[in-house]
């Protein structure tokens, strides 16, 4: 007989199992005598129905533990794919090609128009436009120099040293070729007398075919003389009222000096710092280009400007030495004169060439005139082959055809004007595209004929 169980206080388990929650069980005498533990009865049919047995349980447990394994290895759960049908549009109905091209076309047009504002707004601001291209030439001729100074007093210093300096030696220069002019004023007006007749006795005497008697030549100057008298006569109102209305012209120019020397000045003394602000207010993801963009262009027209300096310089320096050599009256001023027009791409050289073919026949007769000629455009062929190649180098590599197509543009746009700037613009333009395009595997060998393209499979 066994003996009675012990009660427990209520709520408190007897062992580990039942604080685990592990069902109730009664201990049931058997047959042998001994005691086997039985499982409580659930107490209606509901609990019956949803109470597992103990083995039942357990098997349960470990599939969901399963499950829960293979859920977490396998990550979150995806959500499904909501795939929206989209109604055809014209575009989806039109060939590639042709969309492609119509967007092309509309990128283009814009492209021309922005052109085309920025061109509009710099005609309406010509003498802004022009102290701001002069301030950025000085910038770059004077940067060196300012550089060298810095490096023993402050930048402010360093800058309006620098500017000194160069308004000496220019001042030098004109001071030189002034007094050589009025030096050699009183031989030169009987040179230019002798050259006058040398000239008409060339025109009368003279191999060419059309001939002129002196009779012939006085009387053409003298109608000449006689219309202008009387276009003066005819049209002095007109002409007083358009000097009087371009004489703010002269204080344009002086407003465009003092604006360049303005910008000059703190371009050099703080053009960093100022580029450093400009930057820090762009967005973050546009600073590294547009420094790379920026950075090229400026080394491309520092490269220009710097090197036509000192191509036109040394080209003034060998015309006044060559035209010294030879006897040529006013060397010094035409060699000041070949220094300006260096200036300008194409045509600066052969007028200042035809100028000292003049002065040379004028004084010396037709013989030194072909060598003036020979000798300025031997000089020319030095600056183009040897000279610009060696200064300027890859700063500035156009090929002619486009140096000839911009010259044409910038001078029937322009005036003169656009014949100095347009050869620097279209350099710095392509440098910052250069710069900013990444460029695809070249082409290599020779090009197959059309012929031969066609015939392939």
């Amino acid at each position: 007989m066994t003996s009675p169980r012990n009660p427990t206080p209520h709520g408190a388990p007897d062992t580990p199992d039942d604080a685990a929650g592990t069902p109730d069980v009664t201990a049931v005498p058997s047959a042998a005598g001994t005691t086997a533990p039985m499982t409580e009865e659930p107490h209606d049919l509901a609990d019956r129905g949803r109470a597992p047995t103990g083995g039942a349980a357990q098997a349960e447990g470990a599939q969901e533990a399963v499950e829960a394994e293979k859920t977490a290895a396998a990550g979150p759960a995806t959500p499904p794919t909501v795939v929206v049908a989209s109604r055809p549009t014209i575009l989806d109905a039109l060939p590639h090609w042709l969309v492609r091209g119509g967007i092309a076309a509309w990128l283009g047009l814009g492209l021309l128009i922005i052109i085309s504002l920025v061109f509009f707004a710099t005609f309406k601001l010509v003498p802004v436009v022009v102290g701001l291209f002069i301030a950025l030439v000085f910038t770059t001729l004077l940067q060196p120099l300012v550089t060298l100074f810095a490096r023993v007093m402050p930048r402010y210093a360093a800058t309006f040293l620098a500017l000194g300096v160069t308004v000496g030696v220019v001042a030098s220069l004109m001071f030189y070729v002034i007094t050589s002019v009025t030096d050699q004023w009183s031989s030169l007006a009987d040179q230019f007398n002798t050259g006058i007749d040398t000239i008409v006795n060339f025109l009368e005497h003279g191999p060419l075919p059309l001939h002129l008697t002196e009779d012939q030549i006085f009387a053409q100057v003298h109608s000449l003389v006689v219309k202008g008298q009387e276009y003066l006569r005819t049209n002095a109102p007109t002409l007083v009222s358009e000097a009087l209305a371009n004489a703010g012209a002269v204080v344009d120019v002086f407003a465009v000096l003092a604006l360049a020397l303005f910008c000059t000045i703190f371009f050099l003394a703080s053009g960093g710092r100022m580029w450093r602000w400009f930057l820090n207010e762009l967005p973050a993801h546009l600073r590294e280009p547009v420094h790379r963009a920026a950075g090229a262009g400026w080394y491309t027209f520092a490269g220009y400007a710097r090197g036509t300096v000192l191509v036109a310089a040394t080209d003034g320096i060998m015309a006044g030495i060559f035209l010294q050599l030879i006897g040529i009256p006013l060397a010094a001023p035409l060699g000041v004169l070949v220094f300006i027009g260096a200036f300008i791409p194409l045509l600066g050289a052969p007028a200042a060439m035809a100028v000292a073919m003049i002065v040379a026949l004028a004084s010396k007769g037709f013989l030194t005139m072909i060598i003036v000629c020979l000798g300025v455009a031997g000089i020319g062929q030095i600056e183009g082959h040897i000279l610009q190649p060696l200064i300027m180098g890859k700063q500035v590599s156009l090929h002619p055809v486009v140096v000839i197509i911009g010259v044409a543009v910038g001078t029937y746009s322009a005036g003169l004007l656009g014949a100095v700037i347009a050869v620097p613009l279209i350099s710095v333009a392509w440098s910052v595209y250069s710069e900013l395009h990444v460029k695809d595997a070249p082409v290599i060998g020779e090009l197959p004929a059309y012929s031969e393209i066609r015939t392939k499979p």
